[in-house]
């Protein structure tokens, strides 16, 4: 092994988790009451935050299905070891539609065009994407994005937990078939999610980049969260044998690429917008300059991109955690600025409100706690990582030599 293995943990006691056991419950309670308390007070506000903080974290669900499917199309071996938590993060797709129904009542209130609907006050804007922007077709689409997204997770990870089971190839044939087909759904549910839930809120603008920007922001905010769980499950032993530095260093490389591609794809959105100059399209950016929404935006760039884009340049940073956590939990807040920015100002629009900060943080910490619980129950109740994948020995370095010509094969020694 190389010289930076100091930096990942690997013959450190486990971590005290004990006291956290109840943070979850802590969450789900005092967001619960902030939550209703806003509901109460504000319905209209309060369908805004619970929004912001839903697709914050239908970011995290989607960004961990993508990866889940690339690792089956490109038969991937580096990421065996931690594919099982990763799946269990994907199969949170049903927890995120149950939590869909406050902006599924709320709807009428947070999205202007259903207004303008239901008053009659149709514009050349609303009726141009007839018949998609109905009220009828608001839950059509809903329903249709998470029926796909609940299919392809749980198939997906039914097919890996069956190999654990039977190790036959016909497991890993069917994981390849739904990856097939579904990184196409995968890429229209994504976009359609994207513009019925975000970008609608102004539905005046139009974007042909917005689906690619929540899909690069969605894997991006992802990876540091793979990245802080491969570590943390590394030092408490579920991975300690089977997470190695290329592991954590191949995460560390995709956060480098995720952070440029992001990059990219915003400035190069806001780019075309400002620069065709056409106000039914730079009204949202010009929205977006007002009150304190300019420093947020400031906020994005410089410390968005510019500020992980240098650190991760580093090789031996990739792997040195006492960079690398920091840094993933600066990613959560980079993100929390990012998802503020696109939905917020539609009901805020005099700038960043800290009145309704406590609102935000509220529906942030409710979803979070059901997702967290949802999420440790799956990975507790399965193995940690897949017990018989044909790629995980290649993952783990394991030379195995081809079966005889008259023989059983030999053994994969500690790769199983």
């Amino acid at each position: 092994m190389s010289a930076h293995d100091h930096n990942i943990p690997s013959g450190e006691p486990p971590l005290d988790m004990y006291r956290w056991r109840n943070a979850p419950n802590f969450l789900i309670g005092l967001g619960g009451v902030l939550a209703i308390a806003g509901w109460i007070g504000n319905a209209q506000q309060f369908g805004y935050s619970w929004l912001f903080a839903y697709m914050f974290f239908l970011s995290f669900c989607l960004g961990a299905l993508f990866l889940v499917i690339v690792h089956h199309l490109f038969d991937a071996s580096w990421s065996v070891p931690i594919r099982r938590y990763v799946e269990h993060m994907a199969c949170l797709a049903p927890a995120m539609a149950g939590l869909f129904i406050p902006i599924a009542l709320l709807a009428p209130r947070i999205f202007e065009w259903m207004h303008r609907l239901q008053t009659g006050e149709i514009d050349h804007s609303l009726q141009a994407k007839h018949p998609l922007f109905t009220v009828p077709m608001f839950y059509v689409v809903a329903v249709f994005c998470f029926v796909v997204w609940c299919v392809l997770s749980n198939r997906l990870r039914h097919w890996s937990l069956q190999q654990d089971r039977t190790g036959t190839a016909e497991c890993t044939f069917k994981m390849r078939f739904y990856s097939f087909w579904g990184i196409f759904a995968f890429a229209i549910t994504l976009t359609l999610a994207a513009i019925m839930w975000m970008k609608a809120l102004q539905h005046e603008w139009f974007s042909t980049m917005y689906g690619v920007w929540y899909f690069a922001a969605s894997v991006w905010v992802t990876l540091p969260t793979v990245y802080l769980i491969a570590v943390i499950l590394k030092r408490q032993g579920p991975l300690r044998e089977v997470v190695q530095e290329k592991q954590i260093y191949f995460i560390g490389s995709l956060m480098l690429a995720f952070t440029v591609f992001w990059a990219y794809i915003s400035f190069s959105q806001y780019f075309i917008i400002w620069n065709a100059n056409i106000p039914e399209e730079t009204f949202w950016y010009v929205l977006r300059e007002k009150g304190s929404w300019w420093d947020v935006s400031m906020i994005i760039i410089f410390c968005h991109f510019f500020l992980p884009f240098l650190m991760l340049l580093r090789i031996d940073w990739k792997l040195k955690l006492t960079v690398m956590i920091p840094l993933c939990a600066w990613a959560w807040l980079m993100h929390f600025f990012d998802m503020s920015f696109n939905v917020l100002p539609a009901g805020r629009p005099d700038g960043f409100s800290l009145q309704w900060l406590w609102l935000d943080l509220g529906c942030l910490a409710l979803i979070g706690g059901v997702l967290t619980r949802a999420f440790v129950r799956n990975l507790n109740a399965h193995p940690a990582f897949p017990q018989k994948d044909p790629r995980l020995a290649e993952g783990l370095d394991i030379y195995v030599p081809p079966a005889s010509a008259g023989g059983a094969a030999p053994s994969h020694g500690g790769a199983e």
